[in-house]
């Protein structure tokens, strides 16, 4: 019975782990060495930074424009439908959650940062 129970857990677990790290249908994950790339050709692509205000003045990358996490939904009719939504956050975790949020209002093109300022190498604004 416990050892059934201990089995039961771990494969649990390890769904839970892979639809993790799975990601989301319609949502590309680039690292922050792409994205240099992407900024360099800006074209059709909109860049948001979803953390908080504070963080963000604190250093963010050049070109992104800042909107919260929390304010995606009750903002998205400043994030056109045509353009590419890049986003990026302090690691990757809230802007995972931004471009989910992002997909279910019918965003389509929805690239997510992974890494995010804790891997970013280039300049930094203030």
């Amino acid at each position: 019975m416990v050892l059934t129970t201990l089995l039961l857990i771990i494969v649990v677990v390890a769904i839970f782990w892979f639809m993790q790290k799975r990601g989301v249908k319609g949502i590309t994950s680039i690292s922050t060495q792409e994205l240099d790339n992407l900024l360099a050709n800006k074209q059709d692509r909109l860049f948001i930074d979803v953390r908080e205000p504070h963080e963000f003045k604190g250093g963010h990358v050049p070109g992104m424009k800042n909107i919260p996490v929390g304010q995606i939904s009750q903002r998205s009719s400043e994030l056109p439908k045509d353009k590419e939504i890049v986003v990026m956050c302090h690691s990757g975790s809230r802007s995972m959650m931004a471009a989910r949020t992002l997909k279910r209002l019918g965003y389509m093109k929805i690239v997510n940062v992974r890494g995010g300022m804790m891997s970013w190498k280039g300049k930094v604004a203030k």
